[in-house]
């Protein structure tokens, strides 16, 4: 019993440090933190694919999806262009690669978005270091 009232004190004070890490974050930071969100639910996926546990694997990709929805919802088409149009279809096929990823329990196909996304970030990330 004392395991389960540790882990659930780490879980309360992580959730104060991502909360408190939002507040202060800036714009970029919040879209950073947004992929770099939803690699983590997409490794922890591909975790629970190799352990079997369907249960773990459908929530964090489900929490992927969602995040990549959001990162969706965040476009402005008319602002952006040609690249924000690009990025949407990107999104758009990440979200069904997901959803057959989850439908088939495949880690090849959770590679193959981790990857896109990781790409997407790897540019991001640059953005803020052209900035300085």
């Amino acid at each position: 019993m004392n395991r389960m009232m540790g882990r659930g004190a780490l879980q309360q004070y992580q959730q104060i440090g991502i909360q408190s890490s939002i507040v202060d974050a800036s714009p970029h930071r919040l879209v950073q933190m947004l992929f770099e969100g939803a690699l983590d639910r997409i490794a922890k996926a591909k975790g629970s694919v190799m352990r079997g546990e369907i249960a773990d694997k459908c929530r964090y990709i489900g929490a992927a999806m969602a995040i990549v929805d959001n990162l969706a919802g965040s476009l402005n088409l008319e602002v952006g262009g040609e690249v924000a149009n690009n990025l949407a279809a990107l999104y758009d096929y990440i979200g069904r690669r997901l959803l057959q990823a989850n439908i088939e329990s495949s880690a090849p196909v959770l590679d193959e978005v981790s990857n896109l996304l990781g790409q997407v970030k790897e540019g991001w990330d640059a953005i803020a270091v052209n900035k300085t």
